[in-house]
């Protein structure tokens, strides 16, 4: 089996990795700061659709992690891009937050429940039941069903709330269709952001806490995968899964001299 590339460029998941319940995780300035410093294009990922690369840079610096704006890549990010290769300057009915509605906005997308080409379903604190019967009465009309990711749970500090795969679910059982899922586990995420910023699978690294997303994605995208142990994935688990990341290691502290 031929040797790997060397790494040149890196793409990392946010909670679980960098930070944990807002709090930077130890090693993660380290690794970021000697990103910046070698000059190699990088990416931290998310499949939160909630926020605004411009508001993630925001959160970040205030718990002192420097990342640059257009070094952030969400779902939302990846589904506009998506929608935007798929139907250029077509028309939306969104749930959602405004990480979800700007994208599509900056990509010329209409924002309407009058006859949209999609329902694009994101993350949102507030699902409503009245938007997911419109949702539902649109895909029955003809509207094709998109998701930014497949989550069920999201974190909070009472603990887990519904997330949009627990919401797509939902809306699949009452309309019959299936929705399209742009975020991790859909390697989708990883090849447009590599393509963001110019880089090649074959010399890149994803670095996640989550087998079964962030390990599953890096790998079917064809990048060497890191595996650490600060987030959900617990080391036990790791042999339960049929497929396995390049390298466990025990938090991104690890990684520093790997940049």
């Amino acid at each position: 089996m031929a040797d790997r590339k060397p790494i040149e460029s890196w793409l990392t998941d946010m909670d679980g990795v960098l930070i944990h319940e807002g709090v930077p995780i130890p090693g993660a300035d380290a690794f970021l700061k000697k990103l910046r410093e070698s000059g190699k294009p990088f990416l931290v990922l998310t499949n939160n659709s909630i926020y605004t690369p411009r508001d993630l840079h925001a959160r970040l610096t205030r718990m002192g992690l420097e990342v640059p704006i257009e070094s952030i890549w969400t779902s939302a990010l990846a589904t506009a891009q998506f929608l935007d290769d798929q139907r250029p300057g077509g028309s939306a009915y969104v749930i959602g937050e405004a990480g979800l509605t700007t994208a599509l906005h900056d990509i010329g997308y209409v924002l309407t429940d009058h006859e949209p080409d999609y329902v694009v379903l994101g993350e949102t604190r507030t699902y409503s039941f009245e938007a997911m019967t419109k949702a539902v009465r649109l895909i029955l009309g003809g509207a094709r069903f998109i998701c930014t990711n497949p989550d069920e749970t999201g974190p909070s500090a009472e603990g887990p709330l519904p997330a949009t795969g627990a919401v797509a679910a939902l809306i699949t059982q009452a309309s019959g269709k299936k929705p399209y899922f742009a975020g991790k586990p859909n390697p989708l995420m990883m090849r447009t952001g590599l393509n963001a910023i110019g880089a090649h699978s074959e010399s890149s690294a994803m670095i996640g806490d989550r087998m079964d997303t962030d390990v599953l994605a890096g790998m079917e995208a064809g990048m060497q995968t890191f595996l650490v142990l600060t987030g959900l994935t617990r080391p036990e688990q790791v042999e339960d899964f049929p497929y396995r990341p390049s390298q466990v290691v025990d938090s991104i502290a690890d990684l520093v001299d790997r940049v």
